[in-house]
């Protein structure tokens, strides 16, 4: 990314983000120096987190294709970061040409990207909201257009709630959507967890993420599981990414990603 071009309002290449660490994390282009000097010092100091970036990515594709498998035809990514290989809409799409996504996040840089990706296509959208005000993104011209909530619904909040605090009532932004949401739809989530790691892994953790924008909070399993109340949570729970549903030989946790489906039959 050119860091002596003109940038959106507000977009600070000078403070790593997690959106384009992420994207550095994946092979990707679209950061800036200060996002690979974080990413950097994270994997050098923890060079096993490194492999959770690649787990996410996996984890959001299987649960895509389970839900098409269960006749979800809509889908709501929520916080969905910069585009990458596989993404939503083309998954969707290779099952059903008319299936619809809306992509969210706040940040313009991501945002952009979707659309420009996304041009002219009429079954698609990316749409720059908070996550933290569920009803702006509800009642927003293009998810009211491309999203029908009385039909199910794919509610992806994939490596998200991490950067939800908890004063910030993660679990209040779930039910916000969950509350709009017809029987049937299933959310699908990804979280980082400090479980398995030890108090100086942790304390290496919190040092070399500590410049980043948003500021992240690591959840146990069981404060993960809580976030999937008022839904049914599928086979095998909340578990490890790579252990949710494995398609293709198994891949040894890195221990730092938590993830799970859920449906509602409200």
């Amino acid at each position: 990314m050119d860091e002596a071009g003109s940038l959106p309002k507000g977009i600070d290449p000078g403070t790593p983000n997690d959106t384009r660490m992420y994207d550095y994390a994946l092979g990707g282009k679209d950061n800036f120096a200060a996002d690979r000097a974080a990413a950097q010092k994270l994997q050098e100091a923890i060079p096993v987190a490194r492999l959770s970036a690649g787990e996410n990515r996996r984890f959001m594709r299987r649960a895509v294709r389970h839900l098409l498998k269960q006749g979800v035809r809509q889908f709501l990514d929520l916080g969905c970061g910069l585009p990458g290989r596989g993404n939503v809409h083309q998954i969707a799409g290779t099952a059903d040409p008319e299936a619809t996504v809306v992509y969210v996040d706040y940040d313009p840089v991501a945002v952009s990207h979707y659309r420009a990706l996304l041009s002219g296509s009429a079954t698609t959208a990316a749409v720059q909201a908070d996550v933290r005000r569920p009803g702006d993104i509800l009642t927003h011209p293009d998810v009211t257009r491309l999203i029908d909530f009385d039909r199910p619904v794919g509610l992806l909040m994939i490596s998200l709630l991490q950067l939800i605090p908890d004063d910030a009532d993660p679990a209040g932004i779930v039910a916000g959507f969950q509350d709009a949401m017809a029987p049937g739809s299933h959310l699908a989530l990804s979280h980082y967890t400090g479980d398995a790691q030890s108090p100086e892994t942790l304390a290496t953790f919190a040092s070399a993420v500590e410049q980043m924008r948003e500021q992240v909070t690591l959840r146990t399993k069981a404060e993960i599981t809580e976030l999937f109340a008022g839904f049914d949570l599928l086979e095998p729970g909340v578990v490890p990414a790579p252990d949710w549903r494995p398609d293709r030989p198994y891949e040894t946790p890195s221990g730092w990603l938590l993830a799970g489906v859920g449906r509602t039959g409200r």
